[in-house]
Order: structure tokens, then C-alpha cells, then sequence
């Protein structure tokens, strides 16, 4: 809170209060997730073979669902390569089918070149975007064996680019980039995978570029972009005759504060994106397990594609309690 705005005049502010209304089907759906069943499907089953090819070249032996679908199960469970094969093994044998099961040095060397299965799109109507970024730690020794051996570099992260659906919750996109680079230059490679319109852009000051309001207008034009302005912001040139989005935002802060504004312009609605990175780090980890960088890329949208599983199987509907 050091560096929040108006920090010393929030200490009276009670913390927010809520209940789950749909509490028996969302109980239902977190039981879910432990379910075999659900991340074992009959389609990956019936798929389980690769097709065969029609250009000059080995035959592989395991569908791109079927690669998908082992190492959704190591995600979801945060198994290692080698227990992913001996669970997937276990399952075949409880299920009764005669599948052949990749083992660990397949599933590594598939999730090279992965081409995940089309998911369906979401219900078409426009998006209220939250973009945000948060670190991912790199696979590395541990923390008895730096103490005991030593380490020659500090442990390494990447950052994690996502784009959320403010009302479904769901993720729309994501990137993987080293954590040097600046948040506002991926806006345009997240907004590359939405394919709906969107109705509002959300993101906090470190989103304050030019280039970002132009990402977002060469995606969707007249859409709201509800980013606070640095505290040394000033207007353009042409504030007074043809204000921009930015300008008002500036006037309105001028004339009723901060907190007034992300009232105003549901820049509030922001905290979901960092509740969602919470989520994301108690389900996954916080960590990435494979070495190179097309594999973590794959672990990344599998990843995405379990969180969005998980929202489908059961989707807490809060209310506010006064």
C-alpha cells in the first residue's frame, strides 16, 4: 500500500464481503477436477492414433489429442514425465482399451512441435479485456543444492502475458516472454488470439503508451481503454479541441480524484486479473518445468487449457454481502 494513491486515507476501508449463490454446483465442480474422467475423455480414446500420413516421412503413433491429453494430466496433477506415463498407463489398463501409452521421452520430444486441438470459441458477443503480466520461475536446482554447491547464476524467470474475459472469466490469451520485456509490446501478440470485438480494454499504468491505445484501436475501433495515467501525465496538445480517451481520463482524475475515477470507468474490475494469477500458481505452480522455449510454450496453452476446463466444470457465481 506504500505506493498506492491516497494509501493514507484507506486505512478506514472495510474489506468486501462475499457469498458463492450457486455453492452446490460449484462444490460439484471442484470434485470434478480430481475426476479422471474428465481429462480422460472417450474422444481422446477414440483418437488416440495418429492419422496416417500422406507425405514422405515416418508414421508417428500418437495423435496430437493424445500427446495433449497426457500431458494435461501431468499439469493437472503436477506429475513428473516419467509418473504422466505411469498414470496414463494405469488408466488404459482401468479402462479397458488396448492403446499403446507414449512414454516420457515421447511426450518431451512431441511437446517440441504440439499442435493443440481447437478449442471452442467462446459465445461471440464483445469482450471486456484484462490484461496483466506475472513471473514464472524457471526450472533450476533447489534450494539445498545452491546451498550446498553453489550456484553461477541467479535463478531465472519468465513473464506471463494474459488476456482475461472480465465476465466469463476465461482466458482469451496468452504469451511467454523473457522478464525483460515491457508489458505494453505484447498488447498487440495478446489481441492477435481474441477473435471476438472487444467492448472495453482494462490494464494498470504500466499499459500507459501510445502504442497500446493503437494495438487496441487496430483491433477494435471506439473500444474503451481504462488505463491510469502516470501521476506525471499531462495532456496532449489538442486536449482542449479534440480531447483523447486519455485526456478525459486525466480531467476526470483532475476534478474528482483517483479513486472516483476507477469507480467511475470500472477500473475495479482489474482485481480479477490478479485473483486469477493467484488461481493460476495454486493449480499449476508457479513454476515451468520443461528447458526450451517451444516447450514451455506448449506447457503454457495446455495450461491455459485446463484453467478454462476447470471454469467450464463449475464457475462460482459471488454476491456481494453488505
Amino acid at each position: 500500500m506504500l505506493f498506492k494513491a491516497n494509501a493514507s486515507r484507506r486505512h478506514h476501508i472495510p474489506k468486501q464481503r462475499h457469498r458463492v449463490r450457486n455453492w452446490a454446483g460449484y462444490d460439484a465442480g471442484l470434485r470434478a477436477r480430481g475426476s479422471l474422467a474428465v481429462w480422460f475423455t472417450p474422444e481422446a480414446v477414440a483418437r488416440w492414433r495418429a492419422e496416417t500420413r500422406t507425405t514422405p516421412g515416418g508414421q508417428r503413433l500418437y495423435s496430437d489429442l493424445a500427446i495433449t491429453t497426457a500431458l494435461t494430466l501431468r499439469a493437472v496433477f503436477r506429475l513428473p514425465l516419467r509418473q504422466t506415463e505411469g498414470l496414463v498407463g494405469s488408466i488404459v489398463r482401468l479402462v479397458g482399451v488396448e492403446l499403446a501409452v507414449p512414454d516420457h521421452s515421447t511426450l518431451s520430444r512431441r511437446a517440441q512441435t504440439l499442435r493443440l486441438p481447437s478449442e471452442p470459441v467462446s459465445s461471440g458477443g464483445a469482450v471486456e479485456l484484462l490484461v496483466d503480466s506475472t513471473g514464472v520461475k524457471l526450472c533450476g536446482p533447489g534450494e539445498w543444492s545452491v546451498e550446498k554447491h553453489g550456484t553461477q547464476r541467479r535463478h531465472a524467470w519468465k513473464k506471463l502475458h494474459v488476456g482475461l474475459d472480465a465476465v466469463t472469466g476465461r482466458i482469451l490469451a496468452a504469451t511467454l516472454t523473457d522478464h525483460g520485456v515491457d508489458d505494453g509490446s505484447q498488447v498487440g501478440a495478446l489481441l492477435d488470439q481474441v477473435e471476438e470485438p472487444l467492448a472495453a480494454f482494462v490494464a494498470n499504468g504500466a499499459y500507459d503508451q501510445t502504442g497500446v491505445a493503437a494495438a487496441v484501436a487496430e483491433h477494435t475501433l471506439d473500444v474503451a481503454v481504462v488505463v491510469p495515467p502516470r501521476s506525471t501525465a499531462v495532456p496532449s496538445a489538442n486536449a482542449a479541441t479534440d480531447p483523447t480517451q486519455r485526456d478525459q481520463h486525466l480531467q476526470y482524475i483532475a476534478e474528482h480524484g483517483r479513486l472516483a475515477w476507477q469507480k467511475a470507468f470500472r477500473y475495479t474490475v482489474r482485481a480479477l486479473v490478479e485473483a486469477f494469477f493467484s488461481h493460476w500458481k495454486r493449480v499449476i505452480g508457479d513454476g515451468l518445468r520443461f528447458q526450451t522455449e517451444d516447450r514451455r510454450n506448449a506447457e503454457i496453452a495446455i495450461a491455459v487449457r485446463t484453467l478454462n476446463r476447470m471454469l467450464d466444470l463449475g464457475h462460482p457465481d459471488f454476491i456481494r454481502v453488505a
